[in-house]
């Protein structure tokens, strides 16, 4: 998942989404959409508001519109996803937020999951009215139950940040650390400690994962490209740094990966990254 700005589209009236995810993992990313998560089992780590969390079994966290974040599941992982557009809450809570993005009682969230997935997957008449409604009784219980402190205005910098993010993903080929600080507006040493911090990696492992990807994309549209030529493409100056970073995060040489292979976006440089099957959408 690009760590740029998403936009979702829903079916019709409803203004929510619901699945359930296994073994999710992506980059960074942003949406004017709300988005809360509940680990129905296993375990997994979120980075959100440049802050990381552990969440287990029972666990939930909700995602602010605007707010980057991503995720990395650790072992196998069920997760309940809920995203909705942002105006669901925009009456409930417009001038707070959550203390804490870690919801402390979220014992009601498989119920109203359970309640929105039905009437989605069913369609019984007015069901859109009634999904985005259960929505709204959802995060009036998460708003009522929970500490909420005033509406914190957007960290300084957060909006240079998302601009360079979706500049990366058009341009990852030809971009260098130099050229995304100086895009920032930004010196080096400013740029390298503001980007750590909000996403929880330095530019240069986002990068590669960028370019990985985009690698993966191409040797599955164009499966006769010759590592040169894919190298290159890519923004790797000799096949060796291309092979060494593309195994690192896929796992697999670029003649090796298995037919159908999409990469679900792990963190590169890593190597106690955890072997689990990629993220797929179960329900």
């Amino acid at each position: 998942m690009p760590a740029k700005h998403e936009l979702r589209t829903y079916n019709g009236d409803e203004k929510v989404w619901v699945g359930k995810y296994r073994n999710s993992h992506n980059l960074p990313h942003w949406h004017r959409d709300c988005e809360l998560l509940y680990v129905e089992r296993g375990k997994i780590d979120v980075f959100c508001g440049g802050k990381s969390y552990t969440l287990r079994a029972g666990n939930a966290m909700y995602i602010r519109s605007g707010e980057l974040h991503y995720m990395r599941s650790r072992e196998e992982t069920y997760l309940l996803v809920f995203i909705f557009d942002d105006r669901l809450v925009a009456g409930i809570a417009a001038d707070e937020q959550l203390a804490s993005p870690l919801l402390s009682d979220a014992s009601f969230i498989p119920d109203a999951y359970a309640r929105v997935r039905d009437e989605l997957r069913e369609k019984p008449p007015f069901y859109a009215q009634a999904a985005n409604a259960l929505t709204q009784l959802m995060m009036i219980a998460v708003f009522r139950g929970e500490k909420r402190v005033p509406a914190a205005t957007e960290v300084t910098g957060m909006k240079t940040l998302k601009k360079l993010l979706d500049d990366v993903e058009e341009k990852y080929a030809d971009y260098t650390f130099e050229r995304a600080a100086e895009f920032a507006g930004f010196s080096e040493a400013y740029f390298s400690r503001l980007f750590h911090k909000q996403m929880g990696m330095t530019f240069s492992q986002y990068l590669n994962n960028v370019r990985v990807r985009h690698a993966v994309e191409i040797l599955r549209e164009e499966p006769g490209t010759s590592m040169t030529e894919l190298s290159i493409k890519t923004g790797y100056t000799t096949i060796r740094n291309f092979n060494r970073m593309f195994r690192s995060i896929t796992g697999y040489a670029p003649r090796d990966l298995p037919e159908g292979y999409a990469l679900e976006n792990k963190y590169s440089d890593d190597p106690g990254d955890p072997t689990l099957e990629g993220c797929v959408l179960v329900e």
